[in-house]
């Protein structure tokens, strides 16, 4: 216990803590209520999810801790959207309005059907012969399964973001990355017409 606390005191805490401080002032996180409790909260965070990081996929520790530290702070962010938003009276909404942006019946069975899609391909994903695939290649195939993997800790807004995200975890620049996907982008069609058409 003594040689955990030491190495946590003399490496991984002021690791976390420069990078906390780093991707607070970078996104201008600073203007969350308590953003110094947060911070602390987020270091107690990262420490309970430090045996999640697996350094044989190929991403470098920064750069996966800095994507999860950045998304635990966009996920309090919209927390906290989301309570200034409770004032809004949801009386004076119309009902037309209520029916087409409050019905949760057809979102529900979207999504329902979005999330077997995802986890049967990431299923299909894994199976892939990795064994003749370039360096770069790999590296981006490792980065999809993480994101994967890490679904729950990461917000994705758009592709933008996608890019952002693997060329962090690979160290690879987009023109790489475009490269590399390119090659998984036929196999991700012809998985997606067989389950369009009920094969899978």
């Amino acid at each position: 216990m003594k040689e955990r606390t030491d190495l946590y005191i003399k490496f991984i805490g002021p690791a976390f803590n420069e990078m906390v401080d780093k991707i607070v002032f970078t996104y201008k996180f600073t203007s969350l209520p308590n953003i110094d409790s947060l911070r602390e909260e987020c270091k107690i965070w990262l420490m309970t999810i430090l045996g999640k990081y697996d350094p044989n996929r190929g991403s470098a520790a920064f750069s996966y801790f800095s994507v999860i530290t950045k998304n635990w702070f966009i996920h309090k962010v919209k927390k906290q959207q989301k309570q200034n938003k409770r004032e809004v009276d949801l009386y004076n909404i119309s009902k037309s309005y209520e029916e087409q942006y409050l019905s949760t019946e057809e979102s529900y069975l979207t999504h329902r059907e979005e999330d077997e899609f995802w986890k049967e391909f990431y299923t299909e994903l894994k199976s892939w012969d990795t064994t003749q695939m370039k360096e770069n290649d790999l590296k981006v195939y490792k980065a999809i399964l993480i994101l994967f993997e890490s679904k729950d800790d990461i917000d994705i807004f758009n592709k933008k973001a996608i890019y952002l995200y693997l060329r962090e975890i690979t160290g690879l620049n987009t023109k790489q990355i475009v490269n590399s996907l390119k090659k998984f982008r036929k196999r991700y069609y012809n998985f997606k017409q067989d389950w369009d058409v009920g094969a899978i």
